[in-house]
């Protein structure tokens, strides 16, 4: 069994998050292949939106994936997640599914609330994570709230700068909000420190993608 798991932007600790939750839900047994362009995500950033080419190079990460022998494929970037959303029909058609690294989680903030804070760093990232939590909640009949927790200034910053500028967007939104969702992969981290300060659920993308991915795979018959 093999996975390709595509990044835009990444960090060691990011990689290491994605593949310990997807041991944790299919063993030692798959191969883990990783595919990245940051090239991708810094042209989203400057235009602020998915350009046409930035969305082409990313299904030409899937289509490598699948060329390389890829049984399924974990999209870890919500920036681009409605461009992987688009690629679905060429996923249906190779027979290799390409899951987004979020939908679940954006399925489960509807589930634990009806008001949802969303904290992302860059607003490419916060308003496709909205985007998803609102068809989410429109497929399952339910109405929300979103309360946007943009931090500015924080991409790139090291770690404990990082945990402390989200733990304060979290306090500061707490009375807003029933369930604190990250919309970047890489604030997995925090997620405990969060929920502890705020005495809400907090969720963070890679445990629901490792699973959905567990899920996909079991569709197939594969696990």
């Amino acid at each position: 069994m093999k996975v390709g798991i595509v990044y835009t932007s990444t960090t060691p600790e990011l990689i290491e998050t994605v593949n310990t939750e997807i041991r944790k839900n299919l063993g030692d047994t798959p191969e883990i292949a990783d595919y990245q362009d940051p090239s991708i995500l810094a042209e989203v950033r400057e235009n602020g939106y998915v350009t046409a080419p930035a969305a082409a190079r990313l299904v030409g990460m899937f289509m490598q994936a699948v060329c390389d022998g890829a049984d399924a494929i974990l999209n870890c970037c919500s920036s681009v997640g409605e461009a992987a959303d688009a690629a679905q029909d060429l996923g249906k058609y190779t027979g290799i599914p390409i899951v987004r690294i979020d939908e679940e989680m954006c399925r489960e903030a509807v589930r634990l609330g009806s008001r949802v804070g969303v904290l992302a760093t860059l607003p490419t990232t916060l308003e496709p994570t909205k985007n998803t939590i609102l068809r989410a909640a429109r497929e399952m009949n339910r109405r929300v709230v979103l309360v946007d927790g943009l931090i500015d200034g924080a991409f790139g910053i090291n770690q404990e700068q990082f945990k402390k500028m989200l733990c304060d967007k979290a306090e500061e939104i707490r009375e807003q909000v029933d369930v604190v969702l990250l919309a970047q992969g890489s604030m997995a981290y925090a997620e405990q420190v969060i929920a502890e300060k705020i005495g809400k659920p907090v969720l963070s993308s890679p445990r629901f993608g490792a699973a959905a991915l567990k899920e996909a795979l079991h569709a197939k018959g594969m696990c």
